[in-house]
C-alpha cells in the first residue's frame, strides 16, 4: 500500500528551473526501511549540480534532495536506524538519501539517525552534508592538534563546520572571508583574514607557525595559488571546488560522488550527530522557504552569498 505526497524531481537534465513539483507515491517501509514525515529539507549546491548534466548510471526523473529532518511515520519490521532503536514519532535526520525535497519519504534505515535535540529541524536538515565534507577535508590533509591550517571560504557553510571541528581538535585555523564576513570566522573559532590581493602576506603575518595544510572550499585561482605558495607538501592541500587545478597541480580533490569520500562520510555521520547533540556543532540557518518555493531557494543559493544554510519547509 502507498500514500500520495509531493516531491521535487528533475524530469530532464538542466537547471532548477526545469524541475517539477509532482505527486509521488510513498511506499510502506519494508524491513530495513523507515518512512519520514519531512519537517525540513536541507538545500545544498550539490542538489542542483548533480542534475545539471547527464550522469552515467542515473536514470531520469531524478528525485531532488540529499538530507532531511523530520518525524518517523512508519517503520519496517525488525528495523533499527543508524543510531539504534527507533519508533513511530521519533524525530530523526537522514543523509545521504535521494528525494529529500518531499513531504514524506521512505528511506534505508542505516541512513537515519536520531535528530540532535539541540537543533531545530531546519538546522538539523543541514547538518550532515557540510559536516561530513568538512570532516573529510580535515582527515585527508592530516590536520593535527597544535597545527595551523589555512581555510579558504571559512565563512561559508562547509567552512563554518571546518572551523568548529578544527577548534574541537585543537587545530588553529586561519580562515579567509570577505570584509563583511570576518566576524563570522571569528565567531566559530577561526583567525579571520580578508581574501584578495596580498593574501599570502597577510596569512604569514597571522601565522605563529608554518601553514601545515590548506583546505579550499571556494575553488578560486587565488585560493589554490596561495595554498601552493604557503604549504610545502602538496599532499596536504585539498579542494572541494577546483578539481581541474587539483589534477594539474598534484593536490587532493574530494567529492561525495567518489567512493572513498562516500565511505568516509557515511562513517562519520554518527560522530557528527553526537557532537551536535552535545552542543559542540551548530548550523547557522539564513532562511527557510516553503517546499513549493524550492526554485526561489536555489536562486538565492546561486548568488553565492546566502549568509548561512537554507531549508525547505513542507
Amino acid at each position: 500500500m502507498t500514500s500520495t505526497e509531493r516531491q521535487w524531481i528533475a524530469p530532464v537534465w538542466g537547471s532548477p528551473e526545469t524541475w517539477a513539483f509532482v505527486e509521488h507515491e510513498v511506499r510502506v517501509p519494508a524491513p530495513g526501511e523507515v518512512t519520514i514525515r519531512v519537517h525540513a529539507a536541507g538545500v545544498n549546491p550539490a542538489d542542483a549540480k548533480h542534475v545539471a548534466v547527464s550522469r552515467s548510471g542515473i536514470e531520469l526523473p531524478v528525485p531532488i534532495g540529499y538530507e532531511v529532518s523530520g518525524e518517523v511515520s512508519a517503520v519496517g519490521a525488525d528495523t533499527r536506524i543508524g543510531s539504534g532503536a527507533v519508533d513511530i514519532g521519533d524525530e530523526v535526520i537522514a543523509f545521504r538519501i535521494r528525494g529529500g525535497y518531499a513531504t514524506e519519504i521512505t528511506v534505508p534505515s542505516e541512513k537515519v539517525f536520531a535528530k540532535p535535540s539541540t537543533l531545530t529541524h531546519p538546522e538539523a536538515a543541514n547538518l550532515l552534508l557540510v559536516g561530513t565534507t568538512a570532516a573529510e577535508m580535515l582527515a585527508v590533509t592530516g590536520a593535527a592538534p597544535g597545527e595551523t591550517i589555512l581555510l579558504h571560504g571559512a565563512s561559508g557553510a562547509v567552512g563554518v563546520s571546518v572551523l568548529q571541528q578544527a577548534r574541537l581538535r585543537g587545530i588553529r585555523a586561519i580562515g579567509t572571508a570577505s570584509e563583511a564576513r570576518l566576524d563570522e570566522v571569528r565567531r566559530f573559532g577561526g583567525v579571520p583574514v580578508r581574501y584578495g590581493s596580498g593574501l599570502s602576506d597577510r596569512v604569514r603575518e597571522l601565522a605563529d607557525a608554518p601553514i601545515a595544510a590548506a583546505l579550499d572550499a571556494v575553488g578560486t585561482r587565488e585560493a589554490v595559488d596561495v595554498s601552493l605558495e604557503l604549504v610545502t607538501d602538496r599532499g596536504r592541500i585539498v579542494t572541494i571546488a577546483a578539481a581541474g587545478r587539483a589534477g594539474a597541480e598534484g593536490i587532493l580533490a574530494i567529492a561525495g560522488s567518489m567512493p572513498e569520500s562516500a565511505r568516509f562520510r557515511d562513517e562519520v555521520r554518527g560522530e557528527l550527530t553526537a557532537l551536535a547533540q552535545n552542543g559542540d556543532l551548530v548550523v547557522p540557518v539564513a532562511r527557510t522557504f516553503p517546499l513549493a518555493d524550492a526554485l526561489a531557494a536555489h536562486r538565492l543559493l546561486a548568488t553565492g552569498h546566502p549568509g548561512g544554510k537554507i531549508a525547505l519547509i513542507p
